[in-house]
């Protein structure tokens, strides 16, 4: 494993996903961004249209050779795995699905409804999450202007990158902090199968603490499958 890290104070200037950096100005406002570390590894790596498989429960044979023989997963974890729009992540072995608007699979804690993992994709023409950007511009963008609402102030605190079976994959954490209300999470997002997936997991914020270990292991074991 080679592993290598940078860190950096300066804001992010995009507005958007593939243009240019803007001049900076004193109405730009940014996400501050604490730190960024940079992983890679070599290691064997439509809620209605959706056939989905979760291992463990009898559909262990229909799955490929690959997936059986990946890594085991966590004890107190199950895995979802989306054949049919190729993805496959863990998640808590206690938490239940649910519907959640605008997103392909999302499951959430039995008792607390805001610690909960969701998956979406779009189309993209990209093959590469490398095409999107460089990571810091693409994780401020998306955390200032897809994540948060004008009254939150976001905090991006790592940023990680990782390539899996030839897949890469940016997992960044953050908070959104309101008046009334603060929600830490991590996203892992890559493109593949001409789609761009984001997967998103996280809790109220002062339960951070306590699920913040738990919650990095869903964010590090989402995968993009081939289809």
């Amino acid at each position: 494993m080679v592993v290598s890290s940078l860190s950096f104070s300066s804001p992010i200037l995009s507005k958007k996903l593939n243009l240019p950096l803007k001049p900076s100005c004193s109405t730009c406002y940014w996400p501050t961004i604490i730190a960024s570390s940079k992983d890679s590894s070599l290691d064997e790596q439509k809620n209605c249209k959706r056939r989905s498989l979760l291992i463990g429960v009898g559909a262990s044979s229909l799955l490929p050779t690959k997936l059986l023989l990946a890594q085991e997963k966590p004890a107190n974890y199950d895995e979802f795995v989306d054949l049919e729009d190729g993805y496959s992540y863990y998640y808590p072995s206690d938490w239940r699905e649910f519907d959640f608007r605008g997103h392909d699979s999302a499951f959430k804690d039995r008792y607390l409804q805001l610690q909960n993992v969701r998956l979406s994709f779009i189309p993209t023409d990209k093959t590469d999450i490398h095409d999107m950007g460089p990571i810091e511009m693409v994780v401020a963008n998306l955390v200032k202007h897809v994540y948060s609402t004008p009254t939150q102030v976001p905090d991006v605190f790592d940023m990680q990158e990782r390539t899996t079976d030839g897949k890469t994959y940016y997992t960044f954490e953050y908070t959104l902090t309101s008046p009334n209300f603060s929600r830490a999470a991590f996203a892992t997002i890559a493109v593949g199968n001409g789609r761009y997936y984001t997967l998103v997991v996280g809790a109220n914020e002062r339960r951070w603490r306590r699920v913040r270990n738990q919650l990095k292991v869903v964010a590090d074991s989402f995968k993009v499958l081939d289809i």
